[in-house]
């Protein structure tokens, strides 16, 4: 198994690679910036795992600052909700193709709108907000997250909670949604209740 190696940033300048014992001598705090040749950027090395095991660092949380709006959320879902009908109506399409009965075929267009397009949406969104991105391809392109409200990646329980909660706020006429524009952390009444939020990394 290999051993990482680590450049690590003295006085605002990156020197190495160091070893494990190297980066013991000299004294890494949890807040240097450190970097492996597999890593993209540099991370504070609390945020890695094998440096917190090994300095017994924890992870410090998350600094909160920007949080996703309602008009962000909205334009995300918007585009969620044309993927995930788009792939369902072609799939309900090519499969009513091979069935004869105009009845079945019927059944089949009422059952993927009122059923199917709603299931796959509500999968979609619980996997893809547990996942490494932490939110779904509208989400992404719009550039915020979903996350527990000390910033880390929701399990899939948690997200399974999350979204199942979207029910309370469309059965208050949506106002679970407009609770968004009346509250700093800007989360709907299924935020509130699964402890998540959507946020922003930063402005643009």
């Amino acid at each position: 198994m290999a051993v990482n190696s680590y450049i690590l940033v003295i006085n605002g300048k990156p020197e190495g690679p160091f070893t494990i014992d190297q980066l013991r001598e000299h004294k890494i705090k949890p807040t240097d910036f450190v970097k492996t040749d597999a890593m993209v950027d540099y991370k504070e090395a609390h945020e890695i795992v094998e440096l917190r095991e090994l300095f017994g660092f924890s992870k410090a949380a998350l600094l909160i600052q920007y949080y996703g709006s309602f008009d962000q959320r909205l334009t995300a879902s918007a585009i969620d909700l044309i993927l995930v009908s788009t792939v369902c109506a072609t799939t309900i399409f090519v499969t009513e193709m091979l069935i004869k009965s105009q009845l079945i075929r019927i059944l089949m267009s009422v059952a993927g709108l009122m059923v199917v397009i709603p299931l796959a949406n509500l999968i979609y969104h619980i996997i893809m907000e547990s996942g490494p991105k932490q939110g779904t391809y509208g989400k992404q392109l719009i550039k915020i997250r979903v996350c527990d409200m000390e910033g880390n990646r929701l399990t899939f329980r948690h997200s399974a909670g999350r979204n199942l909660a979207k029910i309370f706020s469309m059965l208050t006429l949506c106002v679970g949604y407009v609770y968004i524009f009346f509250n700093k952390k800007q989360q709907g009444l299924h935020d509130i209740i699964a402890g998540t939020l959507v946020i922003k990394d930063r402005l643009d």
